[in-house]
């Protein structure tokens, strides 16, 4: 390990947000606007991740008014709060840039059902004996 990757590994966040491709996430950025600071939430569609360790990025692609609207966002940068996956869609590609010519229901992503816990236990239908 060169001297570069032990300071980098310090800037690493603790929790990476766990993200793939094509997932809708909900990014909340802290924004500073003069004195004041708030929390502004950008949610869209992750159309490319790009980079490791503390330069990865993500671009998230949505649309505004019409208006197709894309913004990238270092992973491990201190002005990301925190990243939600909303839901998750099954994608065969590493880039999603097809989708910035597509529009309404063609720009639509398979989604996937949530995998099933294993430690929950499944509901079983309590069947009734009729008596004859």
């Amino acid at each position: 390990m060169n001297l570069i990757d032990k300071i980098e590994a310090g800037e690493l966040k603790k929790k990476a947000p766990e993200v793939r491709i094509g997932d809708t996430v909900r990014a909340h950025i802290r924004i500073v606007e003069g004195e004041k600071e708030r929390v502004q939430v950008f949610e869209g569609l992750v159309i490319r991740l790009h980079g490791g360790g503390v330069r990865e990025t993500m671009t998230v692609r949505k649309v505004s008014f019409g208006v197709g609207v894309e913004r990238i966002f270092p992973l491990h940068s201190p002005r990301l709060e925190k990243v939600e996956v909303v839901r998750r869609a099954k994608v065969r590609q590493a880039k999603l840039y097809y989708l910035r010519d597509l529009r309404g229901k063609a720009a639509r992503l398979k989604e996937l059902k949530p995998k099933l816990d294993p430690n929950k236990k499944k509901k079983t239908k309590k069947t009734t004996k009729k008596k004859d």
